[in-house]
């Protein structure tokens, strides 16, 4: 590796940044186009969960509108576990300083698309359930625990 970058605080301004290749609209379009596959971290924290308290019957990448992380299929459960960040947490969502006006939009259409999903998913007669990423820590487990039990023993005749 050449010396140089070893210490980057050094150079000027010029050598430390690179020019993107792409307009900006062309950068837009080429990061929109990017898709993720799933928060890994939260549905491993959620599998996890599970399997400690020992709860069965769970499906990962079942077929349904909206992408539910984890179903029970014969319940007609749909889980979701929502990222704080991401999908508007009331007690940890921070709106960033800079590009204000793009993350108000982004975030405010990610709580749009929740409601669109889980309005479509319960005319399917689905149930959704919904975790906010903090619910998975150790210290919040007896309350997830108590909620997930409540939702697992309603069946979907009492769901009206």
């Amino acid at each position: 590796m050449c010396a140089l970058w070893l210490n980057c605080s050094r150079l000027p301004l010029c050598f430390t940044q690179m020019p993107d290749v792409f307009t900006k609209v062309e950068r837009s379009r080429v990061m929109s186009a990017i898709r993720s596959s799933g928060n890994k971290a939260t549905e491993l924290a959620m599998m996890r969960f599970f399997r400690r308290q020992r709860i069965t019957g769970w499906r990962r990448n079942h077929a349904i509108f909206g992408k539910p992380d984890f179903t029970f299929p014969k319940l007609k459960l749909a889980v979701f576990v929502d990222g704080c960040f991401w999908h508007g947490c009331p007690k940890h969502s921070n709106m960033p300083v800079n590009n204000q006006q793009f993350w108000e939009r982004k975030l405010s259409g990610n709580k749009r698309r929740d409601k669109l999903v889980a309005r479509a998913l319960r005319a399917r007669s689905w149930r959704v359930f919904r975790v906010w990423e903090h619910e998975l820590s150790r210290k919040n487990e007896k309350e997830l625990l108590r909620r997930i039990r409540r939702a697992l023993s309603i069946t979907a005749v009492d769901v009206h």
